[in-house]
């Protein structure tokens, strides 16, 4: 039983280094702005499947681990993380229940309210312009969260993760 607990264990963390390390890569200029939130998809997709394990302390450990590797002001982006990740974990019943593409639309403006809650967070502490162009990684994410719902619901059944 405490294998299977610890098999499962390592499997989200795993998908949450992954998640990190997708999040972190360079992109280049333009198309910056158009990066994917792979951290807030995984931990949202986790949120909504094991909410007993994985939670808003989770997204704000993840959060300020981001903050660390892009060399930003520590705890912007770990607050922020958790502030959106408390709004899943708090209706994660009724996203549960939603339709596919219905999630996708919530992941999707979920990360839009992520990228302005990091600019007022940024904008409380130093001098940072806002631009728009940053809100069309909510469709990118909107549109990648079907395959990334099912990519990891795959991967725990796979491990029998419960």
């Amino acid at each position: 039983m405490t294998n299977k607990f610890f098999q499962g264990r390592f499997v989200i963390i795993v998908t949450f280094l992954v998640a990190l390390t997708l999040q972190t890569i360079p992109w280049p200029g333009v198309l910056d702005l158009l990066r994917p939130s792979w951290l807030l998809l995984v931990v949202c997709y986790w949120v909504l499947a094991l909410p007993h394990r994985v939670n808003v302390g989770s997204a704000l450990v993840l959060g300020l681990m981001w903050d660390l590797l892009l060399g930003s002001t520590l705890g912007i982006r770990g607050m922020m993380m958790s502030i959106v990740v408390y709004l899943v974990a708090l209706n994660f019943l009724v996203m549960r229940n939603m339709a596919l593409w219905q999630q996708a639309i919530l992941i999707g403006l979920l990360s839009m309210l992520l990228d302005v809650l990091i600019f007022f967070g940024e904008y409380l502490i130093q001098d940072v312009a806002f631009n728009p162009l940053s809100l069309w990684s909510g469709l990118i994410n909107c549109i990648l969260w079907p395959w990334m719902f099912l990519l990891l619901r795959r991967i725990r059944r796979h491990w029998h993760i419960k």
